[in-house]
């Protein structure tokens, strides 16, 4: 247990370091867009029926910053470890793939919740605080999604050979991905054809499964939103364990 401990504290060490811009910056970048949309459609805006636009909005922007937040550092401490040439004091070291992946992993998980909570209290405090239907499904989704975005991550850090292949991952599948996933609308205000596009989208059922912790309503079961979210991870687990357990890019 001392070899994968040891690399997590390293790990969430290297996020600390540089809070103002792993923590504050994406808190700050969440709350800008919570003035911009609450402001242009608060007023205009209802959900679910009865739910404000600005109240619906919270729930989203927590879920984002966590999914950007917990990719952004697998995946980028991986391939900073590359390009710089430390990953080989990582890799000479007994560590396990298990034990690098609950590293990797868990650090993610600590640095998405950071910040999600992070955007949630801030936005609590001075803007609105959305109720509390189902506080269960709201930690599970919460930690669920962040453990899959750091699986990818690490996935994406492992495939990765520079900086520019990372952005490639960042900026045309991550990012338009969680844009597209109801951050800002429901998917029932959608043309149907854009409505089944949507249900394709995994990132979708882990920003509605946590949406339904807060407001009891959501665009499907949170429990299909569980299964999907938790064969994802799954499936991802497994790529990253067995792209760790052969080196693959890092060891050849």
């Amino acid at each position: 247990m001392t070899g994968w401990q040891t690399l997590f504290y390293k790990e969430v060490l290297r996020f600390w370091k540089v809070g103002f811009q792993t923590l504050g910056a994406p808190i700050l970048t969440a709350v800008l867009y919570l003035l911009i949309f609450g402001h242009a459609l608060g007023t205009h805006v209802t959900v679910y029926g009865s739910v404000p636009y600005t109240a619906f909005l919270v729930p989203g922007l927590v879920m984002m910053s966590v999914l950007q937040n917990a990719f952004a550092n697998s995946s980028s401490s991986l391939i900073q470890s590359k390009v710089m040439g430390s990953l080989v004091f990582v890799l000479l070291t007994p560590l396990s793939p298990l034990a690098m992946f609950l590293a990797y992993v868990g650090s993610s998980l600590v640095r998405g919740v950071v910040v999600g909570l992070g955007v949630f209290v801030v936005t609590a405090v001075f803007f609105v605080r959305p109720d509390f239907a189902a506080p269960v499904w709201i930690v599970v989704f919460l930690v669920l999604a962040a453990a899959l975005m750091g699986t990818l991550g690490l996935i994406a850090g492992l495939w990765s050979e520079k900086f520019d292949q990372m952005a490639l991952f960042q900026n045309f599948l991550v990012m338009p991905m969680t844009f597209l996933a109801g951050v800002f609308y429901s998917i029932h205000s959608l043309p149907p054809f854009w409505q089944a596009v949507s249900h394709f989208n995994p990132f979708f059922y882990m920003i509605d499964g946590f949406r339904h912790g807060f407001f009891g309503h959501s665009d499907v079961s949170p429990w299909v939103s569980l299964g999907v979210v938790g064969v994802a991870w799954l499936v991802t687990s497994a790529i990253a364990l067995r792209l760790l357990t052969t080196g693959y890019k890092i060891r050849h």
